[in-house]
This record gives structure tokens, sequence and C-alpha cells, in this order.
């Protein structure tokens, strides 16, 4: 009868991130001003929260799953500079290069999954191998090909109006598709039996293998979705600011890491939602963006951050303990 009552919420994974967006949306608008939620100033912090959040999707379901993948950091500046080179400095059509970009995230993920299945060396280790290498494979490409390690591009109109293009004068269109694709890991995460074998693999992936759940099969989509997400908003960017560079996409690790954690994910695995890497995602993008719109001093946003990553995971032990332990009252 009291399904939705305070206390079934609140044993929710994602109570933890939404109770913090609310405290810290309350926190800026009664030391910063209104401005902060008016069009030009929530695009500031929606086309962050965007970019970061169609990359923290599938590290949060990774984390979930038991697995990390950090070689985000150098495939989204690779989405950039493949389609720039194969697009902008070749000449070949926008669709071409947009293949690539999705194309060489594919293949990166493929890589990380095989080495981490065949292997069995934890994915963190692979993954820095990746990033590494992928990072150098690219700047080693771009001055062979190009001469330099920035690209100019020019998208056709159609890219332009589905990837790259400003709404309303500030909004990212990018954002259209965070919001298309979270609805997406909705159904599939939390509505299909896909989900349920995701958090088990995080909860005991021996004992999840035993039951008959598919987890190779599982590790190579999370693999390639990790990939190709951050192929995808290199790509987004690229068409979005006409050019692009070897350079960037480093802060997405941790950047996605805090998300992923302040929206109720467990460094341990088995344990989060969909919605709440939604919700953690937003909490970050206030917080970096939201400092502007106040008197603090901007050497000031580390520290913010860092308080409130710490204060989130105690937060979401709390609630995962609540959750844990609760038993419904006997009639």
């Amino acid at each position: 009868m009291n399904t939705l009552s305070v206390g079934n919420l609140l044993r929710r994974p994602e109570a933890g991130a939404f109770l913090g967006l609310v405290g810290v949306l309350a926190f800026f608008i009664i030391f910063g001003s209104t401005k902060f939620l008016e069009p030009a100033g929530a695009a500031s912090w929606l086309n962050v929260a965007a970019n970061l959040g169609i990359v923290a999707l599938p590290i949060g379901l990774l984390m979930i799953a038991g697995d990390l993948d950090i070689s985000i950091g150098a495939m989204i500046p690779a989405g950039s500079m493949t389609i720039a080179i194969i697009s902008g400095f070749y000449g070949l059509p926008i669709w071409v290069g947009m293949l690539g970009s999705i194309g060489i995230g594919l293949i990166v993920g493929l890589v990380n999954d095989y080495l981490v299945v065949r292997t069995a060396v934890p994915s963190l280790i692979v993954t820095l191998g990746t990033l590494f290498a992928v990072q150098g494979l690219m700047l080693g490409v771009s001055v062979l090909v190009t001469g330099t390690t920035s690209v100019p591009l020019t998208a056709d109109p159609w890219a332009k109006f589905l990837f790259g293009q400003f709404l309303l004068g500030s909004f990212q269109v990018i954002i259209i598709w965070w919001i298309a694709i979270t609805a997406l890991f909705v159904f599939f995460i939390h509505l299909s039996p896909y989900g349920n074998w995701i958090f088990a693999m995080g909860g005991d992936r021996v004992s999840a293998r035993n039951a008959g759940i598919p987890t190779a099969g599982l590790t190579i989509i999370l693999f390639v979705l990790s990939s190709t997400s951050a192929s995808f908003v290199g790509m987004c960017q690229a068409i979005l600011f006409n050019s692009a560079q070897v350079s960037g996409g480093m802060t997405f690790i941790f950047n996605a890491i805090i998300s992923v954690v302040v929206g109720g994910v467990l460094l341990t695995g088995g344990f989060g939602s969909v919605i709440g890497i939604f919700f953690g995602t937003i909490t970050f993008a206030v917080v970096n963006q939201g400092i502007y719109f106040t008197t603090f001093d901007r050497n000031w946003s580390s520290l913010i951050i860092g308080v409130m990553l710490l204060i989130a995971v105690l937060m979401n032990n709390t609630f995962r303990h609540m959750a844990l332990t609760y038993s419904p009252k006997k009639k």
C-alpha cells in the first residue's frame, strides 16, 4: 500500500543523487543568482552535462558490472580526429568520417574486451594501456598524415543540424541525444532482463556465469558501448566546433567517474541506477559551472567538487545499507 513512501524512495540507488542535486541547486541559487536557472545560465551546465553524460552512462554500467574503462580519455579526441582527417583533410563525404569515428570506437572496445576477458588482467590496467596506445596512435597518424595536430572540418548541413548545432542560440543539440540515450538505457537496464544480468555480474561474476548469464557477451557490449559513446561525443564536438585536436579528453576520465559515483554507483559494483547516473552528471556539471555565477574565488571549485564527492559516497553507502537491510513490516 505504501510502496511510494518516503522510506521506500530513499532506499533507491538514485536517492542520494537526487538529494545531492537539489542541495547543489539550492546552494548556487542562494549564493549565486537566479540567472543560474535562466536559459543562458542553464545552457552552460546542461551542455557540459550532455557531453559528459553520454560517456558517463556506459562507464556507470561497466562499474555496476565490476569493470572500468579509462581509455575514454583517448577515445574522445580519437573520434574527433578521425572524422576531421577523413572528411576534413581528405574531403570524403561526412558520413564516411562519421562511420570512421564510430568504427574506431568499436575496434578499441573489442580490443579492451578481448584483453580483459582472455588475460584476466584487471580492466583498469588494460584500459590504461589502450589509453596511452590510442593517444600515441592518433598523435603519430595526425602528424604523419596532416603535418599538424589540429585539423579543420566543414560538415554538411544535415550533419550540422543533427550533431553540431546550437538550439535557441545556446543549447547544444547533443542534449537531445543525451536524453534519448538515457531513456534507452533506462529501458534496457531497469525494464528488461539484461539489466538484472549486469547487476548479477557486479555482485558475483562467477556465480552469474554459473547461473547461465552470458557474462562474456555482456562484457563485449559494455566495453563497445563505452568506447563508441566516447568517440560519438568526440565526433559531435568536431562537427560543432568545425575542427579537431589531438589533445583533450583526459578530464572526461575523472569527471565521468565522479558523476557515476555521485549518481549512486558503488566502486565495488553491483549497485546503482541509470537515473542516478543522470542526476549525478547534472550535479557535477552544476558544481563545475555554478561557481561562475557566484562571487567565490574560482580556485575553490576543485575543493567543492572534492567535498561533494566525499559526501556523495557517504550518502550512497547509507542508502545502500538501508536498501540491503530493509525488511517489510509484517501485517
